[in-house]
């Protein structure tokens, strides 16, 4: 939505130009996720082809080795293929597990997880084929659990879940920490609104706001700032297609999570 005041037309373009530099951020960030995750396949491949080579006359060891070093070898074109499939022109959508997606935003922020010691919970169930566009749905990901991240104390929990209810699926990042204020909660989706100083564009939480009802869905924020159950919650919901549509299902409604409760009460 137009900032009040804002030229449509103009805002239009400004945002198109923001979502595709916020768009590029998340990609170097995935690159860097991707490039190492393929290194620990390829330092194995390496070792593996040094120890064929001191095993040459032992036809069953080198046969051992060689199913090893395949076996890595098709681990690396995985993730290049799914790597290659989040990046497609703007305009094409695709059937692709969102799941799989979620789950490629997680290795974005891996160091950051593990650096914060951060209780990861993740209920996501089997997959969930919807048609999006692959690169839109990760910066999606990418920016709500950024958020989160920078939200959660050190040990924190992090939850990331999907539920099936009817034709939609649902969405929940959730974390308990400290909360969004009262005061800054009708902001938090407003252009260039952060509370990140140096840090922060403003411009994630809009630009996913954008992104999700350019694919027909919804995103919803709970928060609650008591110091006994804090924690912020983000739920996207978005339409299925009804020939990938599978048995799961269940009501979601966008909770923060507590390290001793799922469902603080909001303030």
């Amino acid at each position: 939505m137009a900032p009040q005041g804002t030229n449509q037309g103009l805002w239009v373009d400004i945002e198109q130009v923001l979502r595709e530099s916020e768009s590029r951020a998340v990609a170097g960030q995935f690159s860097a996720a991707i490039m190492h995750e393929i290194n620990n396949p390829l330092e194995t491949i390496s070792n593996l082809a040094y120890l064929v080579e001191r095993e040459v006359d032992s036809p069953a060891k080198v046969r051992e080795y060689i199913a090893l070093l395949q076996a890595e070898v098709a681990n690396v074109i995985r993730i290049a293929r799914q790597t290659l499939s989040f990046y497609k022109p703007s305009d094409v959508r695709l059937p692709v597990d969102l799941v799989e997606v979620a789950e490629s935003a997680l290795r974005v922020h891996e160091r950051r997880i593990a650096a914060k010691k951060v209780n990861l919970v993740k209920d996501l169930g089997e997959e969930v084929r919807i048609e999006v566009h692959p690169g839109e749905m990760l910066q999606v990901f990418s920016n709500l659990l950024g958020n989160a991240l920078d939200a959660l104390p050190d040990k924190g929990t992090l939850h990331l879940r999907f539920r099936k209810r009817d034709d939609q699926v649902h969405a929940t990042i959730a974390d308990n920490g400290s909360g969004i204020p009262q005061e800054i909660f009708s902001k938090v989706f407003d252009p260039f609104f952060t509370t990140k100083k140096e840090k922060g564009t403003g411009l994630g939480l809009p630009i996913s706001k954008s992104i999700i009802e350019g694919h027909k869905g919804r995103i919803k924020l709970r928060s609650c700032t008591r110091p006994d159950r804090s924690g912020t919650a983000f739920c996207i919901s978005l339409p299925l297609n009804r020939s990938f549509a599978s048995n799961r299902s269940g009501s979601e409604e966008a909770k923060p999570v507590n390290s001793s409760t799922t469902a603080p009460e909001s303030s």
